[in-house]
């Protein structure tokens, strides 16, 4: 029988994880610096253009996020 490694499928779930968590974190310190509640103006009153930069923020976040795990 073989010795199957799941050590590299350990990491990748771990540095997902991490991943998401960091970028939570970094989406609540927006939110405080900003004077609206963010969620509520794009959910509610449809604001199309805040929605745009919320989601260039994460894609943004995302990139150095995933830079910074991959090395």
């Amino acid at each position: 029988m073989e010795n199957i490694n799941f050590l590299p499928v350990i990491n990748s779930v771990i540095y997902s994880f991490l991943g998401i968590a960091i970028l939570l974190v970094c989406y609540v310190i927006i939110e405080k610096l900003t004077p609206e509640k963010t969620w509520h103006e794009i959910a509610q009153n449809k604001n199309v253009a805040l929605a745009i930069i919320f989601g260039s923020f994460i894609i943004g976040i995302s990139i150095i996020i995933g830079s910074a795990v991959h090395g």
